[in-house]
């Protein structure tokens, strides 16, 4: 990878929900806005606070999920999701959950890297595997036998879970993340680039902490104009309550994925949970997992969130 400018190095297309081939069909636009994510970091938050900046009063034409493909997800139809991406004509926003070295860049889009805690991370991890439906589970055996590689679905208790995500990895090019893929890799892979004017680093924490603030920054970065009261609509609109409340609207297809729909994919939205399961041997794993892939700037502020210094 060029020390100026990104390239995609690796094919991450061997995963039951991960296929970064599908990205072949995708036409940037000027001014896209691409959220990435590992996974279970906020990726959700950033979608609907984004929705409800393109959109006012919620008042979104069709679903988040749908408005916003997840364009790496291996499940909808391709061709399907390609043509409802081609059709928008107001400005246009989707997600993945790929690290840099794994898609296309593109100059003209402008892209927002959402991070968390690896530790807070884990903890929702384990609901959303552990919440996955029948049908889910009948497509990913469909799959087992096209990758000619078996997903889990029983990964032992919480701390065999913890050793298996800290310690193996699903990809050659990973040493963490296991079933699915390396939130750690992830976040460096963007981290090395935090130079270029259209990578913006937001953190789960500083949301949390500064939900208004951090919208307005988001906004700024995207040449949205928002006066107060649009801010104080959206803070609202994007609250825990008020998201579990209007899961429908975020995402539509909750309730074929998960048991539970939207009560089981926002779950809790806390941190800290970690600290009263994990021991301290376990937590040597996150330490040596962090030291491995992580420079130790990226892995402050993946723990941590804070500003940093970009263009």
């Amino acid at each position: 990878m060029s020390a100026s400018h990104p390239e995609k190095r690796y094919a991450y297309d061997n995963h039951h929900f991960l296929d970064g081939s599908r990205w072949s069909v995708y036409k940037p636009r000027t001014d896209d806005i691409i959220v990435s994510t590992s996974m279970k970091s906020g990726t959700t938050w950033m979608m609907t606070i984004l929705a409800n900046m393109l959109y006012e009063n919620g008042e979104y034409p069709a679903p988040v999920d749908e408005l916003a493909p997840w364009l790496d997800m291996r499940l909808p139809p391709l061709d399907v999701v390609a043509a409802a991406l081609e059709a928008q004509t107001k400005r246009r926003f989707l997600k993945t959950h790929l690290p840099l070295h794994g898609i296309p860049f593109f100059d003209e889009c402008r892209y927002i890297v959402v991070g968390r805690d690896t530790r807070d991370v884990f903890m929702s991890l384990v609901n959303h595997h552990q919440s996955y439906t029948d049908e889910v589970h009948a497509i990913l055996a469909e799959y087992d036998e096209m990758l000619g590689r078996s997903f889990p679905q029983d990964l032992g208790d919480i701390h065999e879970m913890w050793r298996l995500w800290m310690t193996t990895s699903w990809f050659d090019n990973e040493t963490d993340g296991y079933p699915y893929w390396s939130h750690l890799t992830h976040c460096q892979s963007w981290w090395d680039f935090k130079h270029l004017p259209n990578i913006l680093f937001v953190h789960f924490n500083d949301l949390l902490s500064d939900t208004a603030g951090e919208i307005r920054r988001v906004a700024d970065y995207l040449s949205i104009a928002l006066d107060d009261d649009r801010v104080g609509d959206i803070v609202e609109r994007v609250s825990f309550k008020r998201m579990k409340q209007d899961f429908a609207q975020i995402n539509a297809k909750a309730p074929l994925v998960f048991h539970g729909g939207g009560d089981a994919f926002m779950h809790k939205g806390t941190n800290g949970r970690w600290r009263e399961v994990l021991s301290d041997a376990e937590l040597e794993l996150y330490d040596q997992a962090v030291a491995r892939v992580l420079t130790p700037d990226a892995a402050r502020w993946l723990e941590h969130g804070g500003k940093i210094n970009q263009p």
